[in-house]
C-alpha cells in the first residue's frame, strides 16, 4: 500500500489514536519483557509477587506515560522530519515516565529490582523511539523510490564540510520535491577527511575535486562555504569550473548568521565569483544619517549606477528623493519600482537634460535639493569617439551647468561619478570625465557647496559593460568577442560602486577625488573564458573567441590615478583620497567658453581643443 495515501486516509485523528495504541501495547510490553529478561528469559523463575505489581500499577503507569507523552509533543510532531529534537523528547517523556513510576510504586509499597527500571527504560526509550523514527525511514525510502521513477538523479558534490554543508543535505535528504543525490562532500581539513557528514562520506580535499567528479559522474557542484574569504571561494570555483559540472554557491556569511542557509538561498556561479578579491563592505546604516530628513536630487537616475543610487538613498528615509533623467523608460521603470518597494516616499521623477540650463534652473530652484549626485553621462567610448561634440556637451558642459545651479540654490554636498578613464586619457570620453573632475575642483574653490568625485572602474551587469554582452553572444552560439588578448581592466559590481558613492558622500570635505582600490586588474579573455565554461561549454570548442583589435580611444589597461596624483587613505581602508593637481582656473573658464561655442558648432577638431584643456589627453587614431 502508498505510504502517502495511507497517512492521508488515516490523519490526523485516526493516526494519533493508532499511535495511542501502539504506544499502549509498547508501555505493557517494556515492563512484562524487563522482568522476563531480569529472570534470565525464563517464566519458571520469574517472582510472582513482581508479576503481581506490574498488574496493579499498570493503569496509573499508561495514565501518567501517556499524559507524558501529550505533554512533551509526541503526538505533535510531524515524524516524517522527526531529528534530534524529537528525539529528546521521546528520551525526556520516557525518563520522566520512569522516575514517577519509580516514586509511585515506592509510596505503595511496591518494591521493584533496580535492574528492573533499567531495562524498561531502555526498552521503553527503543519502542517509542523506534516506531516514530521508523514511520521517517519509511517516507524517505517512498520518496527515493518516487524520485528514481521520475528520471535519473543528478549526482552532487557539496564542497564545504561544516555547518552550511551540513544544513544543506539535510534539506536535500528531507525533501521529495528534489531529484539530486548527495555522493560525497569536499573539505579541506584533514581531520574530516574521511569521515561521514549526516552520512554521506568527506571523501577529500580541493586536490581530489576532478578525480572524484570522474569516479562519481557528478553532475553538480555546491559550494557551500559562505564564511570563506573571496580569494579562497575563488580558488574552489576556479578549480570547479573546468570540471564541466553546474555550479552553485551560497552567497555568504550573512545567510549563516541569520539562519537562512537553504537550497532557495542557492544561486548559479557569476562571473563576479571569480574576480578573486573580497568585496568592499561599507556599513552604509552607520554613515547615511547625512541623507536621512534631506532633499536628494540624482540626475541620471534611471542607469545602472543612477538607479541603484535611488534604491539605496529611498531605503534611508529622504525628505524627498528628485530623480532627473533624459531616457523617460528607465525613469518610468525605477519610479515604478520605487513607488512599490517604498510608498510612503516623497518622490519626484523628472524628464530633463542636463543641457538645458534654464530647465535645471527651474528644478533646483522649485526643489532646493540638499544633496546631488551627478549620474548623468554620455560613458561609451567607441560611441563617444564618433561623437566627441556630443561627449563634450553632455558631459562637461551637462556637469558644468548642474554644479552651477548646485552653488547657485545652495545645495551642501556635489557627487560627481567618475571614472578611471579619466587618468591620462585616450579617448573623448575620458577626457570630457577629467575635465568634469577640474569643473568639480574649481568650484569648490569658489563656492559652499563641498563638490567631490568618485573615480572607479568598469561596473559589471551595467548597461553597456562587457559581461552582459558575452552572455548574448554565448546564447547566440558564439563567437564572443574580446578586443586583444591581452588587455585588462578593474571590475566593480553596481552595489559597490554605489556604496563608495554614498560614503564619498558622507566623507565629503570639498575638492577630493575618492579612489577605490580595486585590487588587481582582471584579463578580459580571462573573463570572456570563465563566462563560457560557467554556461556549460568548452571555450574554442563549443564556442570559438574572436580577437577584433583596439575599438578607437580604447587602451590596454586603465589607471586609477595619475602619476601626479599622492594617495590618502580614509576610514575604510579600500577607500583612498587622491591629491588634486593645480591648473590655471581662470585660463580653464576662458577655455571653456571657447570649447562650449565650439561644441555647439559640431566642430571636426573638438578633440584637439580638448587636448589643449587636458594636457594628459592622448589622441588615438
Amino acid at each position: 500500500m502508498n505510504l502517502e495515501k495511507f497517512v492521508e486516509q488515516n490523519a490526523p485523528r485516526n493516526r494519533i489514536a493508532l499511535l495511542v495504541i501502539v504506544d499502549i501495547f509498547l508501555i505493557t510490553l517494556s515492563g512484562f519483557l524487563s522482568l522476563y529478561v531480569r529472570y534470565d528469559f525464563s517464566f519458571s523463575k520469574m517472582d510472582m509477587q513482581y508479576v503481581d505489581y506490574e498488574i496493579q500499577y499498570l493503569p496509573i503507569e499508561l495514565a501518567v506515560t501517556l499524559l507524558l507523552f501529550v505533554l512533551f509533543k509526541l503526538y505533535r510532531s510531524v515524524w516524517r522530519f522527526a531529528s534530534s529534537a524529537e528525539l529528546l523528547n521521546v528520551i525526556g517523556a520516557c525518563s520522566v515516565s520512569i522516575i514517577l513510576q519509580i516514586v509511585g510504586m515506592g509510596i505503595l509499597g511496591m518494591r521493584m529490582p533496580v535492574s528492573y527500571y533499567l531495562m524498561k527504560y531502555m526498552f521503553l526509550i527503543v519502542g517509542v523511539g523506534a516506531l516514530r523514527f521508523t514511520y521517517r525511514i519509511l517516507r524517505m525510502l517512498q520518496e527515493r523510490r518516487n524520485v528514481d521513477t521520475k528520471g535519473k538523479c543528478k549526482n552532487t558534490m557539496i564542497v564545504g564540510g561544516g555547518e552550511a554543508g551540513a544544513m544543506i543535505i539535510k534539506e536535500f535528504q528531507n525533501s521529495r520535491f528534489l531529484n539530486q543525490k548527495i555522493s560525497c562532500v569536499i573539505d579541506d581539513n584533514p581531520s574530516k577527511q574521511g569521515k561521514y557528514l549526516r552520512g554521506i562520506k568527506i571523501a577529500g580535499g580541493r586536490e581530489d575535486i576532478h578525480r572524484l567528479v570522474r569516479e562519481m559522474n557528478i553532475d553538480e557542484i555546491i559550494v557551500a562555504m559562505p564564511s570563506a574569504p573571496q580569494s579562497e571561494t575563488k580558488e574552489i570555483l576556479n578549480i570547479c569550473k573546468d570540471t564541466g559540472c553546474e555550479l552553485k554557491v551560497l552567497p555568504g556569511l550573512y545567510q549563516m548568521i541569520k539562519g537562512e542557509v537553504s537550497i532557495s538561498k542557492l544561486r548559479k556561479v557569476e562571473i563576479e565569483d571569480l574576480l578573486g578579491r573580497e568585496p568592499i563592505r561599507i556599513q552604509l546604516d552607520a554613515i547615511m544619517g547625512y541623507v536621512s530628513g534631506k532633499t536628494v536630487l540624482i540626475t541620471g537616475g534611471g542607469g545602472s549606477i543612477g538607479s541603484e543610487l535611488c534604491r539605496q538613498v529611498a531605503a534611508h528615509t529622504p525628505k524627498r528623493l528628485i530623480i532627473v533623467d533624459i531616457y523617460e523608460n528607465n525613469a518610468y521603470d525605477i519610479q515604478q519600482e520605487l513607488k512599490r518597494n517604498y510608498p510612503e516616499l516623497d518622490l519626484v521623477v523628472l524628464i530633463a537634460s542636463v543641457r538645458n540650463e534654464h530647465r535645471i534652473n527651474s528644478i533646483f530652484e522649485k526643489y532646493r535639493p540638499d544633496i546631488v549626485y551627478h549620474a548623468a553621462a554620455h560613458k561609451h567610448v567607441p560611441l563617444m569617439e564618433d561623437s566627441p561634440n556630443e561627449a563634450i556637451k553632455n558631459n562637461v558642459f551637462g556637469t558644468y551647468k548642474t554644479a552651477m545651479a548646485a552653488d547657485k540654490y545652495g545645495v551642501k554636498r556635489f557627487v560627481l561619478i567618475s571614472t578611471d578613464k579619466a587618468v591620462n586619457p585616450t579617448n573623448v570620453m575620458g577626457a570630457s570625465k577629467r575635465m568634469c573632475e577640474m569643473i568639480i575642483q574649481m568650484m569648490n574653490h569658489h563656492s559652499q557647496t563641498d563638490y567631490v568625485a568618485v573615480r572607479f572602474g568598469n561596473v559589471l551587469g551595467s548597461n553597456g559593460s562587457v559581461i552582459p554582452l558575452f552572455k548574448k553572444q554565448i546564447e547566440k552560439g558564439g563567437p564572443v568577442t574580446v578586443t586583444h588578448p591581452d588587455i585588462i581592466r578593474y571590475f566593480m559590481t553596481i552595489p559597490e560602486a554605489v556604496s563608495l558613492v554614498l560614503q564619498a558622500g558622507a566623507l565629503a570635505r570639498g575638492g577630493e577625488i575618492f579612489v577605490l582600490d580595486m585590487g588587481e586588474p582582471v584579463k578580459i579573455l580571462d573573463l570572456a573564458e570563465n563566462l563560457i565554461r560557467l554556461s556549460g561549454y568548452k571555450p574554442y570548442e563549443d564556442i570559438d573567441i574572436e580577437f577584433t583589435g583596439l575599438r578607437p580611444g580604447e587602451k590596454l589597461y586603465e589607471e586609477l590615478l595619475m602619476s601626479e596624483e599622492g594617495l590618502q587613505e580614509t576610514e575604510n581602508k579600500l577607500i583612498h583620497i587622491g591629491k588634486p593637481i593645480e591648473f590655471d582656473e581662470e585660463k580653464f573658464k576662458d577655455q571653456l567658453k571657447v570649447l562650449y561655442e565650439t561644441a555647439y558648432e559640431d566642430y571636426d577638431g573638438i578633440k584637439k581643443m580638448v587636448q589643449e584643456i587636458v594636457p594628459t589627453y592622448t589622441i588615438k587614431g
